[in-house]
Parts: structure tokens; C-alpha cells; sequence
């Protein structure tokens, strides 16, 4: 072949070999580069996957925790219910329980089905007697020869009843190993609360309750439930006791009230029948006695005025006190009779309108030699607003008689004696206060007692009948008024007494018997 054609095939061949190349290396890098977006879109595949396998395992476990979440709320709202459940069973035991005072009567109302209503299959209580042994007072899914034995083991087990007064509770939610299994075999459960009732006194008695069933478990919220039962029916019996010890106590003291009332009555009516025989006797000597002392007191009168003759001095002088202790004992038989007319009704009080001013300016006439013989003053202060007031005259002068007579007896020269009146609500105030040697405050109360004379030296030098102040007391109280003493030693001494603003009957002029109100008991 000729050379140029040779060398045109040559050069054909290098160019469809050129071409071909070029060709394979385009194809190879649109292959190469295929090959480079396909692996990028597999690592984003794997990267996708991954991410995808994380969010299903993270899916997962919030599944898992959402299951177990579901489970926690589902067990505790099947334990709010229950212990919502066993506050309302409580609560209706504890009202019930704590409206009687009556002991029988709580265990009556505790025999409900209160354990039942809680979810418990066996419940007991155990009550100590006055031996301090126990003995059964409720049960239930207990045979009687399961509690003897049961009995009889507490008895034994010193260490359980010494936790127990010392206010420990036990359960087989909180209870150690040793001791959950020694209960849980000597009550034949597997789930229990044991708790004691406690009083002020110490533990009086045992509460049970368990189940032999394991679906039944018991919650921290059991144990507290039952320890609250236990301090409320401690309580209710503690209440019980105390009324019924009140209750005795009442009665007893009722059944001394009742006795000793009979006896004050007896003594009463002792007394009464005692002051109308002293009365009577005081009465029937007065009058006995008023005639021959009007003879001795005649015979002395007609001695000393010389008509059966002169007579030498020293007996004149002798007469002369006969004369005067007559008046003496005569002043005394009067006072004493009207005493005893008044303390037995038999003497009249006319009640009249009168002033208090005019009844003490004539006491001040009648007494002014015993006061100017001391030179005392005599003061009046009568309240203006004064009203009448409605008494026996003559009978009321001499209350202010003996009570001016007497402070001026006990006040001495140039003292000073007031007598005042003053409306109160529903009476008027009667004062006599004087500037004297005053009263002890233990003979204050027994001033007005008949016969009775401060121990002084002025009664010491003075006799007196120490009738005076118990006429007057008498003579007051007649009047439906009242009567009392103040004093200090060295200071002076103020007599009160009162007289009702209006008189007992409606009409102004009224007679009253004097028999006085039987005092109560």
C-alpha cells in the first residue's frame, strides 16, 4: 500500500482511537461522577436511617416511660381511692364513736364493717381489763381458739408489748425482718398493722387488722390510717371514763347534798323550835320580873323622898343606886320583850311618812346632855332628794337612839358624830359614823348578837345590857331593811342601815307583823 495511504489510515485509526478514547473517558467520568452522587445520596440514606433508628429508640423508652408513668398513677389513684375510702370509713367511725359517752356503746358502734369497708379480711381489739389482761372485745376471721392462742402469746412477747406502750406501731410495710415475720405467723397473714390505744393513763389496748390474701397489700397510708383510729377510740373511751367517774362523782356528791340538806333542815327546825322556847322564857321572866322590880323601884322612890321618915345619908346613897339599877334592869326587861315580840311576830309596825331630818334632829334633842357632857359635835347631812320614808316612828327613833347613844359612849371629848340619809335606787342610806376608839375586825360580825360587849377598856368601865345593837338590828330588818357595821381601830366606826323606798303594802299608812322571813338554806 502506498505509504500516504498507509499514513492516512494511521492517521484515521489514531482518530477513531482519539475518538473512542475520548468517548470511554467521558462515559467513565459521567460514570465516576454517578458513582459519587449515588454514594452522597446512600450516605444521606444511612444518615437518614440513623437518625430514624435514634428518634424510634428515643420513641421507645418515652413509650416505656409513659407506660411506666401510666402504671405509678393508676397504682397511686387505686391508693387515693382506697385511703379516700378508708378517711370517709374513719370519719364515720369517729363521729359515731364520739357521740356516746357510754363504753359499750363505742365498742357497739366499733363492731361495724369498718375493716371490711378498709379491705382487711381479719381485724381485732384488744382491750387490757383491770388485772391489766387482755381480752377480746371485737373480732372478726378469727376462731375462738386463734384468739386464746393469740392471747396467750402476747402475754408472752414482753419485748412487742413494751414497744407498744412506748406508742410504736407495726406494719409488714415498716416493721423489721424478726418482728414482721413473729406477727405475720402468730396472726396467720402476710399483710398487717398492729398499733396500740393510748390514753393519758398509758395503753389501755391493742388494734389489729391484717390479710392473708397478697393482692391486699398494706401502705404506709394503712399504717397512718389505723394510728389515727387508735388515738380516736383512746379518746372516746378516755371521755367515757371521765363521765362516767363525773357521773358517780355527781351522784354521790347529790346523795351527801340530799343528807346534809336533811340534816340542816333538822338542825332548822331545831333551832327554830330552840329561839320560841328562849323567846317564850325571855318573854314570861320579863313580865315576872317587871313587878317586884316596880315594887323595889316604888319602895326605893318613896325611901328617898323622906315620906316615911329621914333617913341617914350613906343609905340615901344606897337607895340612890337601888333607884338607878332598877331603871337599869328595867330598860334591860323592856328591851328584851320587845325583842322578843319582834322575833315572834306578835309586835305591830305602823308605817307612816316621815322625814329622816326630822327624826334625827329630835334624837339630837333628846341626847344633847350625853353630848355636851363630852362636848361632841352632832353633824346632820340629809340629801336633799331625800324621800320619806314610811316607818314606826317611835320604833325607828330608837335604832338612831341606841346607835347615837352607843358612838357617843365610845367617842371621846371634843370627837364629832355624823348622821347622815341619802337615796339609793330602791332605798334610802342611813349612816351614824363617829370619831371613837373603833371596833376590832373579829368582833364586827358579832355585834348584833344579844348580850354580846366588845372587850375595851370603856366597857370595862361601863356597864351595858349589850342589848342595844340587836334591838336595833331587829327593829331594821322589821322595817324589810338591812343593817351592818365598818370600823377601824383608833380611826372610829360607821353603822349603815337601810329602809325600802316604798312600804310593803300600797297604801301610805300600813301595819306590818314583825315576823321575820325563815331564813333559807
Amino acid at each position: 500500500m502506498h505509504p500516504i495511504l498507509k499514513l492516512l489510515d494511521n492517521i484515521n485509526l489514531i482518530n477513531v482511537m482519539g475518538v473512542v478514547g475520548a468517548f470511554l473517558f467521558m462515559t467513565v467520568g459521567i460514570l465516576i461522577t454517578l458513582l459519587i452522587r449515588k454514594t452522597d445520596e446512600v450516605n444521606q440514606q444511612k444518615e437518614l436511617l440513623n437518625k430514624m433508628t435514634r428518634s424510634f429508640n428515643d420513641l421507645d423508652e418515652q413509650a416505656k416511660l409513659i407506660v411506666k408513668t401510666d402504671l405509678e398513677l393508676n397504682k397511686a389513684q387505686e391508693e387515693l381511692d382506697k385511703r379516700l375510702s378508708g378517711l370517709n370509713s374513719l370519719q364515720k367511725t369517729s363521729r359515731l364513736i364520739s357521740t356516746t359517752l357510754d363504753e359499750e356503746e363505742i365498742f357497739h358502734r366499733l363492731d361495724q364493717p369498718l375493716m371490711s369497708e378498709l379491705g382487711f379480711e381479719k381485724n381485732l381489739i384488744l382491750m387490757y381489763d383491770a388485772d391489766k389482761k387482755l381480752h377480746c372485745r371485737i373480732e372478726s376471721g378469727f376462731s375462738k381458739e386463734e384468739i386464746i392462742y393469740i392471747l396467750s402469746q402476747l402475754e408472752k412477747e414482753r419485748a412487742l408489748a413494751t414497744a407498744l406502750r412506748e406508742g410504736h406501731s407495726f406494719s409488714s410495710v415498716s416493721s423489721p425482718k424478726v418482728r414482721k415475720e413473729k406477727i405475720m405467723q402468730l396472726f396467720d397473714v402476710e399483710h398487717f398493722i398492729l398499733t396500740p390505744i393510748l390514753t393519758q393513763e398509758g395503753m389501755i389496748g391493742i388494734v389489729f387488722v391484717g390479710n392473708r390474701s397478697s393482692a391486699s397489700s398494706v401502705t404506709e397510708g394503712d399504717e397512718e390510717l389505723f394510728s389515727i383510729l387508735a388515738n380516736q377510740i383512746g379518746q372516746s373511751l378516755e371521755n367515757a371514763q371521765l363521765f362516767e367517774q363525773v357521773y358517780r362523782s355527781r351522784q354521790e356528791l347529790e346523795s351527801k347534798i340530799q343528807e346534809r340538806t336533811k340534816q340542816l333542815a333538822f338542825a332548822l327546825e331545831e333551832v327554830k323550835k330552840i329561839s320560841k322556847t328562849k323567846t317564850e322564857f325571855i318573854s314570861a321572866v320579863s313580865h315576872e320580873l317587871r313587878t317586884p322590880l316596880t315594887s323595889i323601884k316604888g319602895y326605893a322612890s318613896l325611901l328617898l323622898s323622906g315620906k316615911m321618915g329621914a333617913i341617914p345619908p350613906e343609905v340615901k346613897d344606897r337607895l340612890a343606886k337601888i333607884n338607878k339599877h332598877s331603871d337599869n334592869l328595867v330598860k334591860m326587861i323592856n328591851d328584851l320583850l320587845d325583842i322578843s315580840r319582834i322575833e315572834s311576830g306578835r309586835a305591830e309596825m305602823h308605817l307612816l311618812p316621815t322625814q329622816a331630818e326630822a327624826m334625827i334632829e329630835n334624837v339630837r334633842d333628846l341626847l344633847t346632855p350625853q353630848l355636851k357632857e363630852k362636848n361632841i359635835q352632832f353633824v346632820s347631812s340629809v340629801a336633799p332628794d331625800t324621800p320619806p320614808v314610811f316607818v314606826d316612828r317611835s320604833q325607828f327613833e330608837r335604832v338612831f337612839i341606841n346607835l347615837v347613844g352607843n358612838a357617843t359612849k365610845f367617842t371621846p371629848e371634843n370627837g364629832r358624830i355624823t348622821v347622815s340619809a341619802s337615796p339609793e335606787k330602791n332605798h334610802v342610806l342611813f349612816s351614824i359614823t363617829d370619831t371613837g376608839i373603833g371596833i376590832n375586825e373579829n368582833d364586827l360580825g358579832k355585834l348584833f348578837n344579844e348580850f354580846y360587849r366588845v372587850e375595851n377598856e370603856i366597857n370595862q368601865q361601863l356597864k351595858g345590857t349589850g342589848l342595844g345593837l340587836s334591838l336595833a338590828k331587829n327593829i331594821v330588818e322589821a322595817h324589810q331593811g338591812k343593817i351592818w357595821a365598818a370600823s377601824q381601830l383608833g380611826k372610829g366606826t360607821t353603822f349603815y342601815f337601810t329602809i325600802p323606798r316604798q312600804p310593803p303594802g300600797k297604801d301610805t299608812t300600813t301595819v306590818i307583823p314583825t315576823q321575820k322571813p325563815d331564813a333559807g338554806i
